[in-house]
């Protein structure tokens, strides 16, 4: 419960200053949101562990996403907390350019939220300290995209997609993990790898069109998307 209750705090704070309605917001309730994300990152401030860490037993990902939500909400990489949490991330740096616990099944999910953390901080500090991890680290969740070099081609229904990292079959939720933490490096949409998601996705959708030509649409074209077709 503990850790559910970080999750929804931490997805609150990822939203809070991105909502474009916030723009339009009168000062009063401008200072209430500031106030709600005061409390919020007190609350994480005391669940961190001493070692930098929240929720370590499920690896590096949930760290990842606080540090990236506490920066995201104005704070700097120099933040005690955020310091704490960026470092311990960092200590799942693999040889292979990838950030995740040794074993990890879940490699795109933990790399690409680490991804976002240390995107936040490289802006915040605005001196590119992390500029080689990320450029290795977003080879990485390049490089285990479903595409070619898994032998899928574009005719595969894995093309595109991404998984948890441990060449299980390709999903929608870590394609937009993927989508994420692409997003924050900079990377533009005639990006190849971005080219190749879009396929995946088309694909995942119940619409019918020049981008989806296979069985799934017709059989609910509502408009929605799959969790994944690359299960059959």
């Amino acid at each position: 419960m503990r850790r559910l209750a970080m999750l929804s705090l931490v997805l609150f704070l990822t939203a809070a200053f991105t909502s474009p309605s916030l723009a339009a917001a009168t000062e009063g309730e401008k200072l209430q949101a500031s106030q709600l994300v005061d409390r919020g990152i007190s609350y994480l401030t005391a669940a961190q562990a001493d070692d930098g860490s929240f929720s370590k037993q499920v690896g590096p990902g949930i760290t990842a996403l606080v540090a990236a939500a506490i920066l995201e909400n104005g704070r700097s990489p120099s933040d005690p907390v955020v310091a704490k949490a960026l470092k311990y991330v960092e200590s799942h740096v693999q040889p292979d350019g990838g950030i995740y616990a040794k074993g990890s099944k879940y490699k795109n999910y933990e790399t690409s939220l680490a991804i976002r953390a240390f995107a936040a901080a490289n802006e915040a500090s605005k001196d590119g300290r992390y500029d080689e991890l990320l450029k290795r680290a977003t080879t990485f969740v390049k490089e285990i995209q479903w595409d070619g070099g898994e032998g899928h081609d574009e005719s595969s229904m894995y093309y595109g997609g991404a998984g948890y990292g441990g060449h299980a079959r390709p999903d929608l939720s870590n394609t937009a993990f993927l989508a994420d933490a692409l997003e924050s490096v900079g990377t533009g949409p005639d990006d190849p790898a971005v080219q190749r998601m879009l396929v995946f996705i088309s694909r995942c959708q119940n619409l019918e069109s020049e981008h989806n030509q296979t069985k799934f649409p017709p059989l609910n074209p509502d408009g929605g998307f799959y969790y994944t077709v690359a299960a059959g």
